[in-house]
C-alpha cells in the first residue's frame, strides 16, 4: 500500500477533521524520524497515518479493531505491531518503529496545540515554549505528560532534542500540506 492509498483508507474510517489533522501530524513526525534514523519513509508514513484508523468508529476497541482492518488490507505485520504498541502503556514496544510511534503520538498533537495559541503558529516555536506548556496541567489536559517523558527516554532521546526535531518536521510539512489544501493547524 502506498501513501495515497493509505490516506484514502484513513478517510473511509475517519471523518472528523481534528482526527485527520492528528493523523497527519503523527505521520509527519514519523516521516521526520524515518529521515533521522534512515528508515523506510513509506512504511513510517503509513504507520503514522493509519495508527488511529479505528478511533472514531470503534473507540472502545481501539487500537485492536484497527489491527483487524489493517490485516484485511494486507498491511505489513511490523506496522501492525507498532500500531498495537501505541494504544496502551502496557503494550510491548521492541522495534524502533513501535517506540517511535509511541513517542510521537501525543507529543505531535501537543506541539500543534502549542503552535495554535501563538500568533506566528510554528514560526519561532521553540522546545522551551513547548516544555513550559507541558508544565501547565490545564493546557491540553488530556495529554499524559509522564508518557511523553518516558517514551522519549525509551527512544533514547533527550526531551528537548525530541521536541526540536518534531517542531522542525511539523513546521516544514505544514507548508507542503497547505499546497494540498490540508493543514496540521
Amino acid at each position: 500500500m502506498n501513501r495515497e492509498e493509505a490516506f484514502n483508507l484513513l478517510k473511509e474510517y475517519v471523518k472528523e477533521d481534528s482526527l485527520i489533522k492528528h493523523s497527519l501530524a503523527v505521520e509527519t513526525s514519523m516521516i521526520t524520524y524515518a529521515n533521522h534514523f534512515n528508515e523506510d519513509l513509506d512504511k513510517w508514513s503509513i504507520t503514522g497515518l493509519l495508527h488511529d484508523i479505528d478511533f472514531e468508529m470503534y473507540p472502545q476497541e481501539h487500537p485492536y479493531k484497527g489491527l483487524e482492518i489493517l490485516r484485511e488490507k494486507g498491511i505489513d505485520e511490523d506496522i501492525i505491531y507498532a500500531i498495537k504498541g501505541h494504544g496502551k502503556k502496557e503494550e510491548e514496544r521492541e522495534s524502533l518503529l513501535a517506540k517511535t510511534l509511541y513517542a510521537v503520538d501525543e507529543l505531535s498533537s501537543f506541539i500543534v496545540a502549542s503552535a495554535l495559541v501563538r500568533p506566528t503558529k510554528f514560526e519561532g516555536l521553540k522546545a522551551k515554549s513547548v516544555k513550559k506548556k507541558l508544565k501547565t496541567k490545564s493546557f491540553a489536559a488530556a495529554v499524559d505528560r509522564d508518557q511523553i517523558k518516558e517514551s522519549s527516554e525509551d527512544l533514547n532521546m533527550d526531551l528537548t532534542e525530541h521536541i526540536n526535531i518534531l517542531i522542525e518536521g511539523l513546521r516544514n510539512r505544514e507548508e507542503d500540506l497547505n499546497k494540498e489544501n490540508l493543514s496540521l493547524l
